[in-house]
């Protein structure tokens, strides 16, 4: 009789809710809700252990979701709320053990994830406490207090992957970088700037292909990121798309004056108006000598505005129709660059020695004085010695102004060499020098 006193009593006793305390002592636990179905009195001592938990008595908490767990195997509310009482007790490790034994149960349930995450966070595995908690909010988005801890920790795992993306980039392990990138690009999938960043290791890496795909991403993310536009250019320069480069340098530019080197602009836009001309043209280089033709058409290409400025002549030119060179023959030959011969012809296909081109940078250089006069002087009061070509010898002013001005420096021993040919490189850098002359 005495027994079965006891037993009643205590039977009574575990029947008993406790008050709730009016200040939980864990109030950022979420509650171990028990789905609509559940027997009543599994309902009953989740919210009596629940009660005793959030007035600090862990043992006698625990002594009713361990009474829960035995009375229905696999009860995640049970679980989780025993890892709630390993949370309260400092012991992390066990609280995820109790958290997964739920998820085991029940992948989807809430105060599990977010449990979970609390206890990772603990155990400074914050990758994982993430993804815990992200997969609580997957099931209820109306965690406020969770999408906020979501957010710290996006931010917190971004910095600390662009902090190891720098350090591996510094040190050439490209890989790793790599690696970094991408994990904080799955962080933060909408920063274009990521992208960005990862296309820099890729490129050197050697990966253009993916860094090409991975820079489109990133002005497409964010249309005004002036650097992605210019590394964009960089590798269509580089993979001889210079009408690409010259478009996305030119959105660059657009947003930032100092994303590119107007340099390389130039050269873009001189190899875009190159591929433009005609087969004979981009010969010129690399021929072993040069006709008059080539020479007009030099100088037409690379000096058209010049030729433009200057004053207009009427010439009459019997022999170019039909040249490949023929607008720049007339328009070097009405500029004054280059004279016709006395039968009105122009001879286009005679080889160029350096006695005429001597003549052609000069007539180009008076041109160039024309606007720039000081520059001129410069180049008409300097005393040049030509071993081969004496102050009295018909050529001597044409000479002089070719060498002074640095557009046709002397040979070996202070020659000249008047009747050497002119090759299809000297030409091209005789112009060259001349255009630079010319630049305002």
């Amino acid at each position: 009789m005495a027994a079965a006193l006891a037993a009643t009593l205590a039977a009574c006793a575990a029947r008993t809710m406790p008050p709730m305390p009016a200040a939980p002592a864990h109030p950022e636990y979420p509650y171990p809700a028990v789905a609509s179905g559940a027997a009543p009195d599994q309902v009953a001592r989740i919210e009596r252990g629940w009660r005793y938990l959030q007035a600090d008595n862990l043992r006698a908490a625990e002594r009713e979701f361990q009474a829960a767990a035995r009375a229905q195997a696999g009860f995640a509310p049970a679980e989780a709320a025993l890892g709630f009482v390993e949370l309260a007790r400092r012991d992390a490790e066990d609280a995820v053990a109790r958290f997964d034994r739920a998820l085991a149960a029940d992948g989807a349930y809430v105060p599990a994830l977010v449990g979970r995450g609390q206890a990772l966070l603990e155990l400074n595995r914050d990758g994982e406490a993430l993804a815990s908690f992200e997969a609580a909010l997957a099931s209820d988005a109306t965690l406020v207090e969770v999408a906020a801890r979501v957010e710290v920790l996006r931010f917190r795992a971004l910095q600390d992957n662009l902090a190891r993306a720098k350090a591996a980039a510094a040190a050439g392990e490209w890989a790793e970088a790599r690696a970094a990138y991408e994990r904080a690009i799955a962080a933060s999938p909408e920063s274009g700037f990521l992208y960005r960043e990862l296309a820099l290791v890729e490129r050197r890496a050697g990966e253009t292909a993916l860094a090409l795909d991975h820079l489109r991403t990133a002005v497409s993310l964010d249309p005004g990121d002036a650097a992605a536009h210019a590394q964009i250019g960089a590798i269509l320069d580089a993979q001889g798309d210079y009408a690409g480069a010259l478009a996305a340098w030119e959105t660059a530019l657009a947003i930032d004056r100092t994303a590119v080197e107007e340099a390389a602009v130039r050269r873009a836009r001189e190899r875009l108006a190159l591929a433009a001309l005609p087969a004979e043209y981009r010969r010129i280089s690399t021929s072993a000598t040069v006709t008059r033709g080539d020479v007009a058409a030099l100088v037409g290409v690379r000096l058209e505005g010049l030729l433009a400025g200057a004053r207009q002549r009427q010439v009459v030119l019997t022999d170019i129709r039909g040249h490949w060179a023929a607008p720049w023959i007339a328009a070097a030959v009405r500029a004054g660059a280059m004279e016709p011969l006395p039968n009105y012809t122009f001879a286009p296909r005679e080889i160029v020695r350096r006695a005429e081109m001597a003549q052609t940078v000069a007539r180009v250089l008076n041109l160039i004085a024309a606007s720039k006069p000081a520059l001129g002087r410069a180049w008409q009061g300097a005393r040049v010695t030509v071993a081969d070509v004496p102050p009295g010898h018909l050529l001597h002013p044409a000479v002089s102004l070719a060498v002074a001005s640095g557009v046709m420096p002397l040979e070996a021993g202070g020659r000249f060499n008047l009747l050497e040919a002119v090759s299809g490189a000297e030409a091209t850098a005789i112009i060259g020098r001349l255009e630079a002359l010319a630049r305002p």
